[in-house]
């Protein structure tokens, strides 16, 4: 069967840059406010940094809140985050890991730059996402997946021109170690040097790319530097001139075609549950946090 390639659908830039607590300078790419439909299962794309922080004492970061209804992704390229939840979930990740929390039915938790990285300073990046869970999931319990990189396989890509770490999903053969509630690719790639790339991707599914560094071309449009391109459902193979020394955050995924109704840290599919959230939390429902040692 001969492979239709998906157009761009739009290029993005971020909203403007600001803080979350005090630890992390955020640049929001989308959020389930004004691109929900166009990015689902993906419903939010913070990129923090890159920025250097001096040694510090200071605890820098963002302290107990709540999540209902979805899934926070956190990958750290540089840095060092350390996450507690009321579920009992937590723990330290740096270059190269991912946390995976799934809030589900609720938790509060908190994130703090690590204290390794606080002693010593230098450079911060990271991206976090949420990625929605269809309506019968989201009360699931809540649960956390630490994965370091030693356990994110990586792919040699073709010509020699770099490698894609598999988080979530598969490429080719290879399966990320990710645990999922729908379909969905999430991959780290970094191409050191200039290249076209091509894969095949399902039909109608959604497919983003979000530069962190470096730039590509899809057609006759460039993509650079955080930014990102959004491209057709329609069609079934991506393609790209990517240039030297070009890192890119791959999110692909099956839609869920189901009501988005999203209250700052709660994402259900009617108001009603999101008034349920709110009324949980304010009872207590979504537990407490245990004591930091």
């Amino acid at each position: 069967m001969m492979q239709s390639v998906k157009e761009i659908a739009f290029i993005k830039g971020s909203h403007g840059q600001h803080w979350v607590g005090n630890g992390f300078p955020v640049r929001n790419l989308f959020s389930y406010a004004d691109m929900a439909r166009d990015l689902s299962p993906f419903l939010l794309l913070d990129y923090a940094g890159p920025v250097d922080f001096p040694p510090t004492a200071r605890k820098l970061g963002v302290g107990q809140h709540p999540h209902r209804g979805f899934e926070t992704v956190t990958i750290v390229y540089e840095g060092g985050v350390s996450h507690r939840d009321s579920s009992g979930g937590g723990g330290t990740i740096g270059p190269g890991d991912v946390q995976w929390m799934t809030a589900g039915s609720g938790v509060v938790h908190e994130e703090y730059h690590s204290p390794d990285f606080s002693r010593t300073g230098g450079r911060f990046e990271v991206v976090q996402l949420w990625v929605n869970l269809p309506q019968q999931y989201k009360m699931t319990h809540p649960h956390y997946q630490a994965i370091s990189r030693e356990a994110i396989p990586q792919v040699a890509l073709p010509k020699n021109a770099g490698h894609l770490r598999v988080i979530a999903g598969r490429y080719g053969e290879v399966i990320g170690p990710a645990r999922t509630f729908s379909p969905m690719n999430v991959w780290d790639m970094h191409f050191s040097t200039a290249q076209r790339f091509v894969v095949e991707v399902p039909e109608g599914h959604t497919t983003a790319l979000f530069v962190l560094r470096g730039g590509l071309q899809s057609g006759n449009r460039a993509v650079h530097s955080s930014e990102l391109v959004v491209m057709e459902k329609a069609g079934t193979s991506v393609g790209f001139e990517v240039f030297e020394d070009t890192r890119v955050l791959f999110l692909g995924g099956e839609p869920i075609d189901e009501p988005i109704v999203g209250h700052g840290p709660f994402v259900m599919t009617s108001h009603e549950e999101i008034q349920q959230a709110i009324d949980d939390f304010r009872k207590g429902r979504f537990g407490e946090m245990l004591p930091s040692s």
